[in-house]
């Protein structure tokens, strides 16, 4: 009776095994998301297709250029779609999107659009957080990510830096989160918001915690 008690654990044991770790990437993730390295003192970023190449040679240093990369960012006027407005949300496909560590960042659009700021999440193409306010974050604050768009990814008007090509000090910009979180580690309002948290200045993007930073997805 010993011997089958034993053999029963023995085999209770090699099916526990075997079993999924829940921390373990989804079969066929891939690394699609990533927040830029590449920061930038004004909302001038060369335009939306600059910062789509951006993107691109960011994503290739770490040798994941083959797939098409683009930025998260609405225009008024974006060249590539005849001088129409784009709006971010439709840039970026479908989805599912992982960062470099292949933790999902969402499975879709509305799942991505649904979410909040997470800063072991929304990190650079080499995995690095962000600068921001969560617990022992290093300083400066650059938590804020430019996007020129609604919570659901849509344009909003004159929130752009002029189609991302103007340092202007009368135009603005949209900015959201990547930590989730505002001033004291709120969340309350839109503060956790990744995407869409707050105006910021296209003279000078480091007033309120950013640095020129802006999303990359892979199509």
């Amino acid at each position: 009776m010993k011997h089958l008690l034993l053999i029963a654990g023995v085999l209770a044991a090699a099916g526990c095994s075997e079993e999924p770790s829940p921390s373990a990437p989804s079969p066929g993730a891939s690394f699609s998301f990533f927040v830029t390295s590449v920061t930038s003192r004004t909302g001038d970023l060369g335009g939306i297709a600059a910062a789509d190449a951006t993107c691109q040679r960011l994503a290739a240093a770490v040798g994941q250029g083959r797939r098409s990369w683009r930025a998260y960012l609405s225009a008024e006027r974006d060249p590539a779609n005849n001088n129409q407005p784009t709006h971010a949300r439709d840039r970026i496909g479908t989805g599912p999107w992982y960062n470099i560590n292949l933790a999902l960042v969402a499975s879709d659009l509305a799942e991505l659009h649904a979410r909040r700021g997470d800063a072991e999440i929304f990190v650079d193409e080499r995995g690095r957080r962000i600068n921001g306010v969560w617990i022992a974050s290093p300083g400066p604050n650059e938590h804020d990510i430019l996007t020129g768009s609604n919570a659901d990814g849509t344009l909003i008007p004159g929130r752009t830096c002029g189609d991302w090509t103007s340092s202007a000090a009368t135009m603005g910009s949209q900015v959201g989160h990547s930590d989730g979180f505002g001033p004291n580690r709120t969340t309350a309002g839109t503060f956790s918001s990744w995407n869409s948290a707050h105006t910021g200045q296209c003279a000078n993007t480091a007033p309120g915690g950013g640095a020129g930073r802006f999303y990359c997805f892979a199509r």
